[in-house]
C-alpha cells in the first residue's frame, strides 16, 4: 500500500494516466491526494474528472484556484476567460454530478501515518498566524457553505484581494474570502502575514519586502510537513518540511508525484513529461 501526493494537473488526463501507469497504482490498494487545480487550461478536464470520480475514495483531491473558479464559471457568476478550457465540463450530459461531487472536496486535507506523523496539505499556501488544527477548522468553515444552499451567494463574494490579512475578528464573506485566498491562490506574504497576488515569480526573485509564504518567520505550521501545488514558476520544492508539486504540467513541463513510505522522510519522487497545452504566461 503507498501513498502519493500529486501535482497540479490541469485537465491533462493523457499525462495523468501515465503517470499512474508509471506508479502502478491501484484504487484498492494506494491512495492518492491530488492538492488542487484538477481542471482548466489543459485539453481533457472533463476525463479529469470523470477519471477521479470513478476511482472512489483512492482518490483524495483539494480544491485549488481553478476549480473553485468552475464552480463560479458554471454559475454564470464568472465569464470564461480566454485561456479557460472549461467547456467540455460545462457541456456535459453529467455536468450535474461532475460539479456537486467538486463542490464536496476539502481546501485543506491531513494525512497521520501509521507511527503519528502528520502531512498537512493544501493547494496554495497557510497563513502564518495559523496552526495546524486553525487551518482545518477555517478550511471546513468554507467547505459547509459550499455544500450549502448558500452556495452561489458565497461564490458571488469570493473573489477580491481585501482583507490581506487575517483577524480572528473577521466575520462572513470577508473572513471566508481571507481563507480562500490563503489556501488557493498565496505564494508571497509580508513577514507580518500581508498576502501579495501581484507576484508570481519564483521565491529566489521576491519583490522586495515580500517573502515565500513558507519562510514567514514564527510560522506556527513549520514543525509539520506541508504538501503543496499551485506555484509553477516555483517548480518542484523538496525540502524536510516542505513538499512543492507544481511543476507545470500544463505548460510544457511535469506531471508529479511524491511517494511516501511508512515514514514521511521515505519519499520517492515520480516524474511525467507532459505535452504543452499552453505557453506560459
Amino acid at each position: 500500500m503507498s501513498m502519493y501526493c500529486i501535482g497540479d494537473i490541469q485537465g491533462c488526463d493523457e499525462a495523468l494516466g501515465r503517470l499512474l501507469d508509471v506508479i502502478d497504482f491501484s484504487p484498492s490498494r494506494d491512495t492518492l491526494y491530488l492538492l488542487g487545480d484538477l481542471v482548466n487550461r489543459g485539453p481533457t478536464s472533463l476525463q479529469v474528472l470523470r477519471r477521479c470520480i470513478a476511482l472512489g475514495d483512492a482518490v483524495r483531491p483539494l480544491l485549488g484556484n481553478h476549480d473553485l473558479h468552475l464552480l463560479t464559471a458554471a454559475h454564470g457568476l464568472r465569464a470564461p476567460g480566454k485561456r479557460d478550457t472549461l467547456q467540455d465540463i460545462l457541456q456535459a450530459p453529467d455536468r450535474a454530478q461532475l460539479l456537486d461531487w467538486l463542490r464536496r472536496q476539502p481546501l485543506a486535507r491531513l494525512h497521520t501515518t501509521a507511527g503519528g506523523e502528520r502531512l498537512l496539505m493544501v493547494h496554495a499556501g497557510v497563513l502564518p498566524a495559523w496552526s495546524v488544527e486553525q487551518t482545518l477548522a477555517l478550511a471546513a468553515e468554507v467547505e459547509a457553505v459550499l455544500r450549502s444552499d448558500a452556495l452561489v451567494d458565497f461564490l458571488a463574494k469570493m473573489y477580491g484581494n481585501t482583507p490581506a490579512a487575517w483577524s480572528d475578528d473577521l466575520q462572513g464573506a470577508d473572513r471566508l474570502r481571507v481563507v480562500v485566498n490563503a489556501l488557493t491562490r498565496m505564494r508571497f506574504c509580508t513577514p507580518d502575514g500581508r498576502m501579495d497576488f501581484e507576484s508570481s515569480e519564483s521565491a529566489s526573485d521576491a519583490p522586495a519586502g515580500l517573502l515565500p509564504w513558507y519562510d514567514a518567520p514564527g510560522r506556527r505550521t513549520a514543525d509539520t510537513p506541508i504538501a503543496f501545488g499551485h506555484w509553477s514558476t516555483q517548480g518542484l520544492v523538496a525540502r524536510h518540511d516542505l513538499i512543492g508539486l507544481d511543476t507545470g504540467c500544463v505548460w510544457g513541463g511535469c506531471l508529479s508525484a511524491m511517494r511516501f513510505g511508512a515514514a514521511l522522510a521515505e519519499r520517492e519522487l515520480i516524474q511525467v513529461h507532459c505535452e504543452q497545452a499552453q505557453p506560459p504566461k
